[in-house]
């Protein structure tokens, strides 16, 4: 059977996704917080010809309560900051994306715009942002400069206003992605020219939560504009808006194919002009001959039979590559894999599932692009502001970065 390529890509996050991950005979707890750990996970991924890695992050302890510490301590609590941690891993790697988790509530779209366009630059064109909402009181309580009403599953309102105020904090952060032209550094040493600073633009950015003028302290990202990623259940507000309005890749949760084609189908509902939203399926997964009885020991070390948001698998490469290109027959573009211990699962992903893939004609033999745009097969956008000011006949801008009104130019 020969098929076009599938998107892979893995979730990373400490030992596992697998509360007990940490204690699995072939996982090295001591190394947790080292970048040597870190670095060792990446380079299996871009092995394995992975087309990115996300890593996870959040304001607060891991918990099995929504809101607040549970105090256990048989569990890993603990993480290194993802956009650091990603910028430290991209110059061991080369082809693979990097994509950290980045949480908009409490955070400003200026930071961590310039944390993301330096991750671009680090790794020459590779990286990507997670944007990612926070409901939880005792997140806020780390911040002090706001206060957030008790989460209730009756009343979801309060999160539709986080995910408002995501747009906003991407929409920021694409504009001061795009407030240096591309040859804004000019870097002239006989005239003593460095920037062109007609290139440099005011963004001018006024809304409910945040008020930008910009530019950006950081040149434009070799992408123009790194990826933007979403996950989204479709459980709140308009499912699926906040990664039409703002997202290049959303993430989703379908429990089997009818449920995958159902997603798809209300995704696609939402009306975009130019590059469609990809769509990557979240699994988490145990793959390998002895993946069922490896999840049964790690559920018995945590005492309780793991749950997920995403559908856990627990079986060989072959059965999980089935399992894939039957799903994308329902729309499913790539997958996100969330590896139920590392370093085995990682490992089952990367040599096994890519393998049986390859098997089938459905996974590349190289990487076929330099930047994870390309990887994903999206053109590199114009800079909005630069086709403000060129002449009607140019050809329109991506709707990854709507055009806005010519700002106003530094003097």
């Amino acid at each position: 059977m020969t098929t076009a390529p599938l998107h892979l890509a893995v979730a990373l996050d400490g030992a596992g996704w697998h509360p007990a991950a940490w204690r699995d005979p072939a996982a090295n707890p001591r190394e947790l917080f080292t970048a040597r750990h870190w670095a060792k996970l990446v380079a299996e991924a871009e092995r394995g010809l992975l087309d990115f890695v996300t890593i996870e992050d959040a304001l607060g302890l891991q918990s099995t309560l929504f809101d607040g510490p549970d105090d256990r301590v048989d569990q890993v609590r603990g993480r290194f900051d993802a956009v650091l941690l990603a910028a430290a891993v991209a110059p061991l790697t080369s082809r693979i994306g990097l994509i950290p988790t980045a949480t908009t509530t409490h955070t400003e779209p200026f930071h961590v715009a310039n944390g993301i366009a330096t991750l671009d630059h680090v790794s020459r064109g590779r990286a990507g942002w997670r944007v990612q909402i926070s409901g939880r009181r005792s997140e806020a309580a780390h911040f002090g400069r706001r206060e957030l009403p008790p989460f209730d599953l009756r009343d979801l309102s309060g999160a539709e206003e986080l995910f408002d105020e995501a747009a906003d904090a991407v929409e920021v952060a694409r504009r001061l992605w795009d407030s240096w032209e591309d040859d804004a550094e000019i870097r002239d040493v006989a005239t003593g020219r460095f920037i062109d600073r007609d290139k440099l633009h005011y963004i001018d950015f006024s809304g409910r939560w945040f008020s930008v003028k910009g530019p950006s302290i950081t040149p434009r990202p070799p992408q123009g504009q790194p990826i933007v990623a979403v996950l989204d259940h479709g459980g709140v507000g308009e499912p699926y808006l906040l990664p039409a309005r703002a997202a290049d890749v959303v993430f989703v949760t379908p429990r089997d194919r009818d449920d995958a084609a159902a997603i798809v189908r209300r995704v696609r509902a939402h009306p975009r002009d130019g590059e469609p939203l990809q769509i990557f399926a979240d699994l988490l997964v145990f793959v390998g001959a002895d993946a069922e009885g490896r999840k049964a020991r790690l559920d018995e070390l945590a005492g309780a039979e793991l749950t997920s948001d995403a559908k856990i698998f627990a079986g060989t490469a072959e059965d999980l590559a089935d399992l894939l290109l039957d799903w994308r027959e329902a729309g499913i573009e790539g997958f996100r894999l969330r590896p139920g211990a590392v370093p085995a699962d990682l490992k089952g992903i990367a040599r096994g599932v890519t393998a049986a893939l390859r098997r089938r004609g459905a996974f590349r033999d190289e990487y076929g692009a330099a930047t994870l745009r390309g990887l994903l097969g999206l053109p590199r956008p114009a800079n909005r502001y630069a086709l403000a000011a060129a002449p009607t006949t140019a050809s329109p801008v991506s709707p990854a970065v709507p055009p806005q009104a010519v700002p106003g130019r530094l003097s």
